[in-house]
């Protein structure tokens, strides 16, 4: 990644309107007017490990759904709508309003994915998104699409 990527994808991660423990971005590989790849980490300590499901845990398909439209969604409209006109004051949301997601494989606790989001449109603060999350194997774990707006404050 170039320095002014570099740059684009911390100014990116510091305006995510989450925080532990609901934060589910990690780090942003590239991302461009097209579309983003980003990686987070399952902590295995994490609380929903405990009941889903006890004595095998996995990541829970609502945690995997929540992990795409962070990087997918969230992180891609951030850069869309420009990271140096977003004030951290007032940090940007999005309502998350679909999803059509398949689970196809499984993510267990401590595993890094990678999510690959690419951009079907953005017009009016609308957003729709075809997003894929790889498990640490390299496997499709979860695709679909994704869709929410900007909510104004």
């Amino acid at each position: 990644m170039e320095e002014k990527d570099l740059e684009e994808a911390k100014k990116i991660l510091d305006l995510m309107p989450y925080a532990e423990p609901f934060r589910f971005i990690d780090e942003i590989s590239s991302v461009n007017e097209e579309g983003i790849t980003g990686f987070y980490t399952f902590q295995s300590h994490s609380d929903f490990y405990k009941g889903h499901f006890p004595g095998f845990p996995l990541t829970p398909g609502v945690i995997l759904t929540e992990c795409m439209a962070q990087i997918g969604m969230v992180a891609l409209g951030i850069h869309l709508i420009g990271t140096d006109t977003i004030d951290l004051e007032n940090p940007v949301r999005f309502a998350f309003t679909s999803s059509e997601v398949k689970f196809l494989d499984m993510v267990l606790p401590g595993e890094k994915v990678k999510v690959e989001s690419v951009k079907r449109l953005y017009r009016m603060g609308v957003l729709r998104c075809e997003v894929k999350l790889y498990n640490e194997a390299g496997k499709v774990a979860a695709e679909g699409k994704l869709a929410g707006y900007r909510l104004k404050s």
